[in-house]
């Protein structure tokens, strides 16, 4: 008996953690945010969503997707590019976000200019705050053909899991940090690096995102080892989880 309720705590505890640590990716992003906003702005986004609430509300818009209310939302938080591309073409979608559908590239363009025109929209910002992070999951910019990377299943740690879960999820796992100490972690590691980065264009973000998200996608997947996949892609998963922190601080501070 006392076994079967320790497997059963082992059971929900490893099912919770395998959710939470999606919540901790867009709480990093959003502390990271929090930290380089001007101080008009987080005084805006702190009445708005409450003290540090950008954080406590990072991931709002994962939690209303299946409501009926908001199943408008769904296709928002992805934004399938094709394999090739260049950065002439990537500019083109930037600049005209709904020539290929209603996805992330223009929800955060229509929501950026809700929240201009209407500086107490709420929901435009919880939505800004989760799709800017969203942005810089590579695999939120992956294949149509096979969804994102969830059509492409891999072995990792003895498990079946989707390409896409690694990197909603399991990348992060490994770090073993909470979100506060993952996110000081970043700005101590890009401190030198961080005047540099948020100068960087939007154009050049993401630009940098899809080339990663190729060098997924080119990834040998055969007889995977994942401390070895760990080793060559934590430093790319650093570097997106800071860069989507200061871009996401850069719309706030050009919108409110």
């Amino acid at each position: 008996m006392k076994r079967k309720i320790l497997f059963i705590t082992i059971l929900l505890s490893f099912s919770f953690q395998s959710f939470a640590f999606n919540v901790i990716g867009h709480r990093i992003i959003s502390e990271i945010a929090y930290e380089n906003l001007k101080c008009s702005t987080r005084k805006k986004v702190d009445n708005l969503l409450g003290k540090r609430g950008i954080i406590y509300t990072s991931v709002w818009a994962d939690d209303v997707r299946n409501d009926s209310l908001y199943t408008y939302s769904y296709n928002w938080h992805f934004q399938n590019l094709k394999d090739g591309m260049t950065k002439a073409e990537l500019q083109y979608l930037l600049d005209n976000p709904k020539s290929e559908g209603e996805h992330l590239f223009f929800a955060l363009d229509s929501l950026s200019e809700s929240l201009k025109n209407n500086k107490n929209d709420r929901e435009a910002l919880m939505f800004i705050v989760h799709f800017a992070a969203d942005l810089f999951q590579p695999m939120h910019l992956g294949r149509l053909s096979d969804r994102g990377g969830n059509d492409v299943m891999i072995r990792w740690f003895g498990r079946d899991i989707r390409l896409h879960q690694l990197w909603d999820t399991q990348m992060l796992e490994g770090q073993k940090f909470s979100y506060s100490e993952y996110s000081q972690y970043l700005q101590d590691k890009f401190a030198k690096q961080k005047k540099a980065l948020k100068k960087q264009s939007k154009l050049d973000a993401i630009w940098e995102t899809y080339l990663l998200r190729n060098k997924i996608y080119e990834y040998d997947y055969t007889n995977l080892k994942p401390y070895s996949y760990r080793h060559e892609f934590n430093d790319d998963l650093d570097r997106q989880l800071f860069q989507a922190g200061l871009q996401l601080a850069n719309i706030l501070n050009e919108t409110l």
